[in-house]
């Protein structure tokens, strides 16, 4: 709360100044202030690494014409990201400026997205659907939308697991949605008689993960995909519910890929392990592409310095030229795993099950040359401090 009139009449006056008319420094000014939102929430929520959302838009490749959502959308970065990637893929040669960074003095783009224009009317008020039973993550993403260029998000107050969740789709959409992006809650469990009954028919459990991955699935259209991100137990637990879960999701459904992600990703926030699943509702697995993501651009410790080394955009590359009868070779970064395979090992979808480390083999000197070794090293010790006696 602003306490003093003369402090808010000054802070507009600070904001009136600032060059806010050119490319989208209002949404950038934003995304800035978000950033620094550096504490988890008490309901398990944390801020998902702004480049970890655009490879996982970048996998989706959203059309101006779908509509899409984020179920446990807190700031809304993921529905964000996607209008950023239209501006990037629907803009002509023409509608591109190109501005100078008066800092860095490189050469920037900016994108007009000219080429939306007749999908204005559905972008604007009919495609960017979001959940969150938390009211203020529910302002920030409705005004971060807003910066970016979306006038009429429709982002709503509801808790998506509980048996009261009306789903409020887009009557135009056959009652589904193309595409879902969700990085959900890890933490916690729910009481059964709270959850929805349709999504404990098809898993039974209380785990906030596993519910929101059968909830994913519900979401979706038939053909609709989704790329979502899971703790590392989700990939190799061993109860019922978690297996119940895997299964579901290569044997009625198709599992497109698993990318591990390095576990100090999510730092400051979290040190859990996680990784991103990629499925399309329906239809048949016949192979799932693993990638294991072992530098994301940024130190793995609290700080997330930024350092070199980015496997990203190698990730995005592999996954785009992806070719399941060449890529085999499990001691490669990027590998596809049979259908067949999967369901011996008992549906763990863990890349540690399937990688393949090549160990190279280490040559030592005999023990008896060692020892030798060390002999003559404590006699010469043994004479170095004689002759400092005798100086002495």
């Amino acid at each position: 709360m602003i306490q003093k009139a003369s402090l808010l009449v000054k802070a507009v006056e600070m904001v009136h100044q600032l060059p806010l008319t050119e490319g989208d420094t209002k949404g950038d000014l934003y995304e800035y202030l978000l950033g620094k939102l550096t504490t988890a929430g008490i309901n398990g929520q944390f801020r998902t690494p702004r480049h970890i959302i655009r490879l996982m838009v970048d996998m989706l490749e959203p059309e101006p014409n779908d509509v899409v959502c984020d179920p446990a959308c807190g700031t809304g970065g993921f529905l964000v990201s996607v209008m950023e990637y239209l501006y990037r893929n629907h803009t002509s040669p023409e509608g591109i400026l190109e501005e100078t960074d008066p800092e860095t003095g490189k050469i920037v783009k900016l994108y007009s997205g000219d080429l939306l224009e007749k999908f204005r009317p559905h972008i604007q008020t009919e495609m960017f659907h979001g959940f969150d039973f938390d009211a203020t993550m529910l302002r920030i993403a409705t005004m971060n939308l807003m910066l970016h260029g979306v006038d009429d998000p429709k982002i709503n107050y509801q808790d998506t697991l509980s048996s009261g969740f009306t789903e409020r789709y887009p009557k135009a959409a056959s009652a589904k949605f193309d595409k879902i992006w969700a990085n959900p809650p890890f933490k916690g469990s729910l009481d059964f008689e709270d959850v929805h009954s349709n999504l404990l028919r098809k898993v039974k459990t209380k785990k906030t993960e596993l519910l929101f991955l059968t909830l994913i699935l519900r979401m979706l259209k038939t053909g609709g995909r989704s790329a979502t991100i899971v703790p590392d137990g989700v990939l190799f637990g061993s109860s019922h519910a978690h297996l119940s879960l895997r299964k579901l999701l290569v044997e009625e459904n198709q599992l497109e890929a698993v990318i591990s992600l390095p576990s100090g990703v999510f730092k400051p926030y979290a040190g859990v392990s996680t990784g991103i699943l990629v499925f399309t509702k329906g239809g048949r697995t016949d192979n799932v592409f693993f990638y294991d993501v072992q530098n994301d651009g940024f130190s793995l410790d609290d700080k997330r310095n930024e350092i070199e080394g980015d496997n990203l955009p190698d990730c995005l590359k592999r996954w785009q030229n992806k070719d399941a009868a060449k890529d085999t070779d499990r001691t490669a970064q990027a590998f596809f795993v049979p259908v067949a395979e999967i369901e011996k090992n008992n549906f763990d979808l863990s890349l540690n099950r399937y990688k393949e480390i090549i160990y190279e083999e280490e040559n030592y000197d005999p023990p008896q040359d060692i020892l030798g070794k060390m002999l003559n090293m404590e006699k010469e010790i043994m004479r170095d401090m004689e002759d400092l006696r005798g100086m002495l």
